[in-house]
């Protein structure tokens, strides 16, 4: 199994550099989608990995060619802010290698936690087990043939792990692996805890009222 690591980033140059560290040195190839930083993010970028392209703005298209660019037979997205556990090609190795299973995320830690955030988490990890509905912060991750035979990200900048999931339950199965993953609370830090979970709800309800995703992306904003 070679994976491929896609990191779509823009402005993370206070983050990336740690989230690079982890995995860097390893076997898997590191691709980095840079969406227009102005700040040292593409330099830190290459402090790691030969592989640092670019792209239109928005996690959809910047993963979408990083995708395009990857060599690996399992693509692994992963958010800048988001930190994979020690063992997470095991883990993947093992949940691809259940019967019938085409895709995966790991379970979601939020850090620094508190009592509503850890909650949070809670209830996006049964969200994930009842639903099959991880959301790109949990890493997805998938083998090769079935992201480009479900189509891949669609070019939005918003809600594209959404589309690409319920096109990959149509194709195959679920697992949620059996590490966690560590993704940084600062949007929960910067709003109110409880007005940014009800206003994810809200977007998510709208975009299945058939809300354009570049329209739901106004009312989502910026939290580096």
């Amino acid at each position: 199994m070679k994976v491929s690591i896609i990191i779509p980033v823009l402005n993370e140059a206070k983050t990336l550099g740690d989230t690079l560290g982890l995995v860097a040195g390893q076997s898997a190839e590191i691709i980095v989608v840079d969406g227009g930083s102005t700040d040292a993010t593409m330099e830190i970028a290459r402090q790691y990995s030969p592989h640092v392209i670019t792209a239109p703005r928005g996690r959809g298209p910047q993963q979408g060619a990083g995708a395009r660019k990857s060599h690996g037979s399992v693509l692994l997205f992963l958010h800048a802010d988001t930190r994979l556990p020690v063992a997470y090609e095991r883990l993947i190795d093992q949940a691809l290698n259940k019967p019938g299973v085409v895709f995966g995320a790991f379970h979601l830690e939020i850090h620094p936690s508190t009592p509503v955030l850890a909650l949070i988490a809670s209830m996006a990890n049964l969200r994930t087990r009842l639903l099959r509905m991880p959301y790109g912060d949990q890493a997805l991750f998938v083998g090769r043939d079935a992201y480009f035979q479900a189509g891949g990200f669609p070019n939005w900048p918003i809600m594209e792990d959404v589309d690409l999931v319920r096109r990959l339950n149509l194709l195959g199965g679920f697992e949620l692996a059996c590490g966690s993953v560590r993704t940084s609370g600062r949007r929960w830090k910067r709003e109110n805890a409880l007005f940014t979970t009800l206003r994810n709800w809200s977007l998510m309800i709208r975009y299945y009222m058939g809300h354009r995703p570049h329209t739901l992306a106004r009312h989502y904003p910026d939290a580096r």
